[in-house]
């Protein structure tokens, strides 16, 4: 058994839990029916809970639920009390959404919410229906809801490779994490397919796209299998909790997890190895655990560099990897296994002779020992190291440095010239004090020198106790046999003291490495709190490195082309293979398995949303270069400095987003201001000049040649200025939103005739071809605007295009939108810029004599836009023109009245009402 100390709870940690426990008291629980794919029940199921808990006086309420025309799911749904939906208006259709503020002004104990990766539409509180939950939850409001495996962050990628469909409705694995129950709804796929056939699942014709499609037999068993995977990590997640929180210690062989122990000798590799195959094998994760004590503290550098070799091979077959720092070999193997919930420790054949056995036990009898819970599997030799002991050109012994000589010469000396000291003192002092204080001269040995000056140090000082103060004295001789016993006492005491005293020590060193880690850490990301600018997270991020890792550090940010940009000055860096670890987001240079001659070490800076740039490293040590990269708690410590250098430079940059984005929304804002209020000014005295120009033309007696040419040219230029200011006026009103789509199902035909007839003067001087499908289908838009659409291109081609050129109208269904295309034969636009002449006061020529101030393009985008449709403009083609294209949805066109049916019907046999 393990002492009574290493199975008490830590107190810190019984703290931090009692206040989880009371913040998730007064938060709502969540409940989650999780399955494999649409149709497995999942409403069905959490409807009948719902039913059930109402039966049994439970305050609930039906938040929403989708029964996708699914009649005995519908079925469940009577009784229950449902909450009114919510109808946002958006685009010009009326949408019904949840209404999340009468949800908690009602505030019952549980609702329900379906489908809980929903994007609400655009005008709800959130953008999902998952923080409605979260909002809820924080209430005090219990939820039950339901999500499907392909809808899960981290597996959207993996399903949408297996299905070869990418659902855009995604939810992040923390919130399906933090669920307070997951209750997973799984039926086979052979069940599944029948249901669909009855349908059961979709409409018949929905369903037999289906099967084609998403809900083949192949792929619903590949989802049945993550989804039942990724609830069995959700369950061992909860084992590990429930554990933890009730302070569990012997080990539940609930899971297949391997513990693979690595040690000094050759053989690791082998154990590594043999354990990857067997996870591999048991489809099991496992860790990889070295224990350093101090007397392995102090081996040859070679051996060093092999057991940490070893842990980089265990780290990239997959194992997670730990050092602890411990006397114990045994203990804090047991300890690890049992902290991790680990039945299976995987450890290498011993090598050890019968004589050492009974002086010392194997750490695997021990481990046996002390925890018979865990199974414990033993490693044979691997052949080129079951005959030799040492693998051939290795180093039998490091070469003794001459610091160890003098720690000994310093340890023997100690001790006689304490025994030197006293024998002024021994008049005054019986030989036990003066013994005393000779333990005390081993005691301070082991404190500065470590174990073994401190057994040299008890060892002479026996002997210099025995030669100079006992009788008969300055000599070895012993007179009474009870000096014998105190020698034995003596050198015991001696050597058990230096032994405590020394591992003491070592745990102090460890633990004044660690404090000093941690307060680099601290003081890293508080420094980090603070800063605005780039630059200053350079410096920081700079010298906290140097003084943390003893490498000289430069940081490497893109360009917003993606391109990493090479400091001024510093050291000579490889861009090509800092390059590569910002686009593969992975670690390359020394120490790693691409491009390891370099000298430099490139991690790629990770920020939630993208990798911000590459931290390049030097180390300074010379021939110990890149070791500690190699040592997994200082690869994690760099890789915590380099996640907070990341996330402080993704703060700084979308500070700059958002404050550029609040100057572009003021000058926006000031511009529609002074648009709206120049337009509304000047409106009324340009129509009184039109009309005044007309008048002018027409007026008696008849104007003179010369005169009318004069007035026909004002009324044309003031007819251009009152389009303009219109174009301003309706820029502004569409921008605040106060335009209002009068929708109605319509012909196509109609409105194009209509532009062609309003832009007659402006294309005078043009051919005009209309190449209009004939079986055109009704669309739901406003017959006014899209008319200005066509107007503004027609105006457009005319403008920028000579005299005879020929402009095009053709119109078609392409998928589930109408296609219109306005095309000319004329110089075409600049190259580059199809997406810029969109903008406000873009014109598709900078500098010409042409009228205009490059306003109709962005106007025809907001109309499109507001119908839900898109408009571009088609990548430019030398010798072809120009080309913008604008699509409408279709949507369904409502059926003609039954009353209109019957008309007919009557017509054709000839009755009359």
């Amino acid at each position: 058994m393990l002492p009574n100390d290493s199975q008490r709870p830590d107190p810190d940690a019984l703290l931090a839990q009692v206040q989880a426990q009371e913040k998730k008291a007064a938060r709502g629980r969540l409940r989650i029916y999780f399955g494999a794919s649409a149709g497995v029940g999942k409403t069905y199921a959490m409807l009948a809970a719902a039913r059930k808990l109402l039966a049994d006086g439970q305050d609930l309420l039906v938040g929403v639920v989708e029964t996708h025309g699914r009649q005995d799911t519908a079925a469940q749904l009577d009784g229950l009390p449902v909450l009114p939906l919510k109808a946002i208006e958006y685009r010009g259709k009326t949408l019904y959404e949840f209404d999340l503020d009468e949800a908690l002004r009602r505030a019952p104990a549980l609702i329900l919410m379906d489908e809980l990766a929903h994007s609400n539409v655009a005008g709800s509180r959130h953008p999902k229906r998952w923080q409605d939950v979260e909002e809820l939850l924080a209430a005090g409001i219990d939820v039950l809801s339901t999500v499907n495996v392909q809808h899960l962050e981290s597996l959207n990628d993996v399903v949408g490779g297996i299905t070869g469909v990418r659902v855009a409705e995604t939810l992040p694995d923390t919130v399906f994490d933090r669920a307070d129950e997951v209750v997973l709804v799984d039926i086979p796929a052979d069940e599944l397919l029948r249901r669909l056939k009855q349908g059961k699942v979709y409409q018949p014709l929905q369903a037999e796209r289906a099967s084609q499609h998403f809900f083949r037999k192949g792929n619903l068993i590949a989802l049945r299998e993550l989804a039942l995977r990724r609830t069995a990590d959700r369950v061992q997640d909860d084992v590990q909790a429930y554990r933890v929180e009730k302070s569990i210690n012997p080990v539940w062989k609930t899971g297949a997890a391997l513990l693979a122990c690595v040690g000094p000798h050759a053989g690791g590799e082998h154990v590594i190895r043999s354990t990857a195959r067997l996870a591999s094998q048991l489809n099991a994760e496992w860790h990889a655990l070295y224990v350093e004590t101090p007397r392995l503290q102090r081996l040859p550098a070679s051996q060093r560099e092999r057991i940490l070799k070893t842990l980089k091979l265990a780290q990239d077959l997959g194992a997670r990897t730990a050092i602890v720092p411990s006397a114990d070999i045994a203990g804090a193997v047991v300890e690890y296994a049992r902290s991790a919930n680990i039945s299976k420790v995987i450890v290498g054949r011993g090598r050890a002779g019968a004589l050492a056995r009974l002086w010392h036990a194997p750490p695997a009898a021990r481990m046996a020992s002390l925890a018979p819970d865990i199974d414990l599997i033993e490693v044979g030799l691997p052949p080129a190291d079951a005959a030799p002991r040492r693998a051939a050109g290795e180093e039998t012994e490091a070469p003794r440095r001459p610091s160890r000589h003098w720690r000994y010469i310093l340890a023997a000396g100690a001790s006689l010239a304490t025994a030197l000291a006293s024998v002024p003192l021994q008049p005054y002092l019986d030989l036990a004090n003066i013994a005393m204080l000779s333990l005390l001269t081993v005691v301070l040995v082991a404190v500065r020198l470590g174990r073994g000056p401190a057994a040299l140090a008890s060892l002479v000082g026996v002997a210099s106790f025995d030669f100079i103060f006992v009788p008969p004295r300055f000599s070895f001789a012993v007179g009474d046999f009870q000096y014998v016993i105190t020698f034995g006492v003596m050198l015991a005491v001696g050597l058990i003291t230096g032994h405590l005293t020394a591992g003491l020590r070592f745990q102090a060193r460890v633990a004044s490495h660690r404090e000093a880690r941690a307060r680099a850490l601290y003081e890293f990301s508080r420094e980090l709190s603070g800063v605005l600018q780039t630059e200053q997270i350079f410096d920081i991020t700079k010298s906290a490195i140097e003084r943390a890792f003893r490498a000289r550090a430069t940081l490497l940010l893109p360009d917003d082309e993606g391109s990493l940009q090479a400091p001024n000055g510093g050291e000579p860096l490889d861009i090509g293979i800092a390059q590569w670890a910002f686009d593969h987001a992975q670690a390359a240079g020394t120490g790693t398995d691409t491009l390891p001659a370099s000298p430099i070490f490139y991690l790629p800076l990770i920020a939630p949303m993208r990798t911000r740039g590459v931290l390049a490293l030097l180390p300074l040590d010379g021939a110990q270069r890149g070791r500690w990269l190699l040592v997994p708690e200082q690869r994690q410590h760099l890789d915590t400095f380099a996640a907070l250098a990341a996330i402080a430079l993704e703060r700084v940059h979308y500070i700059d987003v958002a404050q550029g984005a609040l100057l572009q929304m003021e000058s926006e804002r000031l511009r529609n201001s002074l648009l709206a209020a120049l337009s509304h000014d000047l409106r009324t005295p340009l129509t009184s000049l039109v009309g005044l120009a007309e008048s002018l033309a027409l007026s008696k007696p008849a104007l003179s040649p010369a005169q009318l040419d004069m007035a026909r040219s004002l009324q044309s230029e003031t007819v251009r200025m009152s389009a303009l200011v219109a174009n301003l006026l309706d820029m502004a009103r569409i921008e605040s939103g106060q335009v209002r789509l009068n929708l109605q199902w319509q012909a196509l035909e109609e409105v194009v005739g209509s532009a062609l007839r309003a832009s007659g003067p402006q294309l005078q001087q043009h051919a005009v071809q209309t190449q209009l499908a004939p079986d055109l289908p009704l669309v739901r838009y406003d017959a006014v605007l899209i008319e200005r659409v066509l107007c503004n291109l027609l105006e457009n081609a005319a403008k920028y295009t000579p005299p005879g050129s020929t402009i095009t109208v053709a119109a078609g269904v392409h998928g589930q939108f109408l296609q219109v295309t306005v095309a000319d034969d004329g110089p075409g636009l600049p190259p580059g810029r199809e997406e810029a002449i969109f903008e406000k006061f873009t014109r598709g020529e900078r500098e010409s004599n042409k009228p205009g101030v490059g306003l109709g393009l962005a106007i025809c985008r907001a109309i499109v836009e507001a119908h839900g449709g898109t408009i571009h403009a088609q990548p430019h083609t030398p010798g072809q023109g120009a080309a913008i294209v604008f699509s409408l949805p279709l949507g369904t066109p409502p059926a003609p009245p039954e009353i209109e049916r019957d008309d007919a019907n009557d017509h054709e046999t000839g009755k009359t009402s």
